[in-house]
């Protein structure tokens, strides 16, 4: 098949969001007090994340909203110890993601990789992440002059790994479904996605974690490796 448009996904496919919010999660830890609750940042970070990942998958779901996303992720952790303002979460989420836009860690190969596809393809960036800080991480990062397209679950008014999602994107970046391929590290909202909407996948799969259900088109364990398939 002759590809000629790349949807691809930011957060850990590009954006190292494990290096980056971890660094930034450190600094709250440090900044709010958070040792007279813990003994240590990893006691802290191992409560938030398991939360952070199941309001996620919740969102991507469309089971919950992004506001009790970003509320609940960070009261989770300090709720037992008499913290339960939404208002307070709030400001620290506002403090948590401006952080993030500020980090440019990327995955290994990253820089390599789109040089060798921005002379042979059209790309877009195809992301679940928040409108107000995903545009300041790619050009923090020294991503953006690589992407046609910043598609945005936002402003599709639905998020990977829904159907509609992967409909808006060909719509709005004009591509052709059977001449498109999807990019990205997140088995259920990048390959389950795009496989339902009839999108061959590039599976990045560092983790090397089984497959549920049916074989991606390819599977990668790093991305330099994409270069030999497209």
């Amino acid at each position: 098949m002759a590809y000629k448009n790349l949807f691809i996904d930011l957060d850990d496919t590009l954006w190292d969001i494990h290096l980056n919010g971890r660094e930034c999660l450190e600094e709250i830890y440090h900044d709010y007090g958070y040792a007279e609750f813990y003994t240590s940042f990893g006691d802290y970070y191992n409560v938030y994340m398991p939360v952070n990942h199941h309001l996620w998958a919740l969102y991507r779901q469309g089971e919950i909203k992004k506001e009790e996303l970003i509320v609940e992720r960070f009261l989770a952790p300090v709720r037992a110890f008499g913290i339960d303002d939404p208002d307070y979460a709030k400001r620290l989420s506002d403090d948590f993601l401006d952080r993030t836009t500020r980090k440019t860690g990327l995955i290994e190969g990253t820089m390599a990789l789109l040089d060798y596809l921005k002379p042979r393809y059209r790309m877009h960036i195809l992301s679940n992440g928040f409108r107000e800080v995903q545009y300041k991480k790619i050009e923090n990062a020294g991503l953006r002059p690589y992407f046609d397209k910043i598609i945005l679950s936002e402003d599709a008014g639905i998020n990977k790994p829904h159907a509609g999602m992967f409909t808006y994107a060909l719509k709005n970046s004009n591509s052709r479904r059977d001449q498109t391929i999807m990019i990205g590290d997140s088995w259920d909202a990048d390959i389950v996605g795009a496989y339902d909407s009839r999108i061959a996948q590039i599976w990045y799969n560092p983790k090397r974690e089984k497959p549920e259900g049916f074989e991606p088109t390819f599977t990668v364990q790093t991305l330099e490796e994409i270069k030999q398939i497209l």
